[in-house]
This record gives structure tokens, C-alpha cells and sequence, in this order.
């Protein structure tokens, strides 16, 4: 097996991105956090220092260990600054055309021994990996929100994946005390390909009047023993990227009518109530 990973990169400082430099930082990972915007890097800073201040708390980490895990986070808006890397995992939005320009640009911005990893929860890994100069080191690395707090990591090869890559990452993930599953490189994996058709049939429930937003989500709560209803899991995660996912396992399986958006989901994407992150979705948060 090649050398230990000890530098990861992260693009993207979102919500997900934020979130994989802080459980890499922790790990003992040296972490280069890179977006396009400076904004979003400070909101980054501020989130890690609050969930580090969390784990404080509850005395899950000491001060030392803190300091020290918030000193190996590094930011940037320049892409270059990924070239020291040994693992780049690529956070953005799950947008298939920003992904694959991401990738192209980290194969210029990277040597050719670099990981490239995406954090895609529905895309091809084959097709991202196609836009590259090394499509035998990208695989998928999809984390779960929010990444602290959720230990599952889902692996998935692309058709060129070396087994090397593969074992490199998954050596990684469980670094950084997750736990690891394999899918295949299917639309949605194995995660979003049960999960979205879920919360998509909640959005029909709603949509044909079954029951209201409290009652589906009750009725799912108590009925079935889950932690929250899945308009509110929707809601957490965002509607636009439920949508999203939505929108690739419709296209990738063939338009089969299983798969297709609820007309409501895809209205409520539309007037930009997108759940937590707009004060709007299934439920009003404003107040």
C-alpha cells in the first residue's frame, strides 16, 4: 500500500465541507480548507470553533486537543493550494457540471499521486472521475450531515478505482472514527437511493392531502421509531438538494416513474423555501 495519507484538502467550506475539516482536523489530519469565497471560509472558522466548543462542553475533547485540531486547519480561496495534498474531497453542491469542473481543475492544481474524492451523494463517481488525469485515484466518499456527529461513511468505487485508492480512503475514514459500507456506483448508492424515494413519497402524502405536515411526520416518528419525521429530515437537509438527488435517480434509472419529484417538492424548490437554511420549507421557521 502507498503512503499513509497525512494531508487532506477539502473544497468547499459549506455545511458538509466545514464539517469534513473538522472530524479530519480532529483525526490528527494537517487539513487545507479551499472556497471561492472568503465569507464562506470565515463562517466556516466560526462554525468548527462552535461545534470544538460543543465537544468542549460535554468534555468529549480537552482544550489542548481542541487548540490543536483548530491550528492544523488551513484556508484558502486559491485552488493551488491543494498541491501538497495527499487526499482532496470535494465538498460542493450537488451539481453535476460544478463537480466535474472541480475535478479538472484539481487535476492541474495537484500532482498525479493526489486522491481526488468526492462527497457526491447521488452523481456517477465514473463520470467526475472522467474529467481527469487519474481516474484510478477518485473514488466517492459520501459523509452524512452533520458530519461530527454521524459516523457512516459511504465508499464508492468508479469503474477505474485501484484497490489501492480504495483502501487509502477507507484507512481514512476510519481515522476519523467513522464507519465504513461499500456501494456500487448506482444513482443515489445505497443511503439516498432508500432514503430520497422516502421523503419524496412524504412530499406526495402531503401533496394528494393524506395528512398534514405534524401528521405525516408524526405518524412516521412513532410509527416506525425514527429519531425525526422525514419532512423534517427534508427540511435539515434542504429541499433544493432533495430534489437533486431526486432529479439524478429519476434520470439515471431510466425515468421510471418510481423515482419521479413530487410536483410539490419541486414548487417549494422553486419559490426558494428550501427548509433551515431559507427559515422555510414544509415547516416555517421564521418565528
Amino acid at each position: 500500500m502507498s503512503t499513509e495519507i497525512q494531508t487532506i484538502g477539502v473544497v468547499g467550506a459549506g455545511q458538509m465541507g466545514n464539517g469534513i475539516a473538522h472530524v479530519s482536523a480532529i483525526a490528527g489530519f494537517d487539513v487545507v480548507l479551499t472556497d471561492i469565497s472568503d465569507a464562506a471560509l470565515e463562517k466556516a472558522r466560526k462554525t468548527i470553533d462552535g461545534n470544538m466548543a460543543r465537544l468542549l462542553r460535554k468534555e468529549r475533547i480537552t482544550q489542548e486537543a481542541a487548540d490543536a485540531a483548530v491550528a492544523r486547519i488551513k484556508t484558502s480561496t486559491d485552488m493551488a493550494a491543494h498541491e501538497s495534498a495527499d487526499l482532496v474531497i470535494e465538498a460542493a453542491t450537488e451539481n453535476v457540471d460544478l463537480k466535474k469542473r472541480i475535478f479538472g481543475q484539481l487535476s492541474e492544481a495537484t500532482s498525479s499521486d493526489v486522491l481526488l474524492v468526492t462527497n457526491t451523494s447521488s452523481i456517477s463517481v465514473t463520470l467526475i472521475a472522467a474529467c481527469t488525469d487519474r481516474p484510478d485515484k477518485v473514488m466517492g466518499m459520501h459523509f452524512m450531515n452533520p458530519v461530527p456527529v454521524m459516523k457512516l461513511v459511504e465508499l464508492i468505487r468508479g469503474l477505474a478505482t485501484s484497490d489501492d485508492t480504495f483502501a487509502r480512503v477507507d484507512a481514512a475514514a476510519q481515522k476519523m472514527g467513522k464507519t465504513t459500507v461499500e456501494g456500487r456506483d448506482m444513482p443515489g448508492f445505497i443511503v439516498n437511493r432508500v432514503l430520497m424515494p422516502y421523503i419524496n413519497e412524504a412530499a406526495y402524502a402531503l401533496y394528494e392531502q393524506i395528512g398534514t405536515v405534524e401528521d405525516i411526520d408524526t405518524a412516521m416518528k412513532l410509527g416506525t421509531n425514527v429519531p425525526m419525521g422525514p419532512l423534517t429530515l427534508a427540511d435539515f437537509i434542504g429541499l433544493d438538494t432533495c430534489l437533486a438527488i431526486m432529479e439524478v435517480l429519476h434520470d439515471g434509472m431510466g425515468g421510471d416513474s418510481k423515482y419521479r419529484p413530487c410536483p410539490l417538492l419541486r414548487k417549494y424548490v422553486e419559490a426558494g423555501w428550501l427548509g433551515r437554511k431559507t427559515g422555510r420549507g414544509f415547516y416555517d421557521y421564521q418565528g
